[in-house]
């Protein structure tokens, strides 16, 4: 047997507000944008060179999903972007305008920095280190 995440969904206040924000700031792929009526959309994205999970964008449309918007764990970093080389995509997220809450640190398993979306979400920005 073998699985997959195909897809894992984050609220999001506009469809084309994160479309630009992930798409110009994290320089993410637009996989998917399909029109299913009634003002919804089926969006989905990717980090450049990923071959596997994407972001599907869900446009909040109640109460209860607004007000997850921005924290959907608590304050928690809630996703994590890999990258095979820190010190070259670092500089060129920061100089994007990518909201970095603190400096770079190493770690025993790697160099990471957390960082918030345009809503407010944190992320982890890491390069594990290899394995020997």
């Amino acid at each position: 047997m073998q699985q997959n995440i195909n897809n894992v969904s984050i609220i999001v206040r506009d469809y084309d507000q994160a479309i630009t924000f992930f798409t110009q700031i994290l320089g993410f792929t637009l996989v998917e944008d399909t029109d299913l009526g009634a003002s919804k959309r089926w969006v989905r994205i990717s980090p450049p060179g990923s071959t596997g999970t994407c972001l599907l964008l869900a446009q909040a449309t109640n109460p209860e999903q607004i007000s997850r918007i921005g924290n959907q764990t608590g304050g928690r970093v809630f996703l994590f972007l890999q990258t095979d080389d820190f010190w070259r995509d670092y500089p060129i997220l920061k100089a994007r305008g990518l909201n970095f809450i603190e400096e770079p640190r190493q770690e025993s398993y790697g160099i990471v920095a957390i960082f918030e979306d345009l809503y407010g979400n944190r992320w982890d920005f890491i390069q594990y280190k290899e394995k020997n």
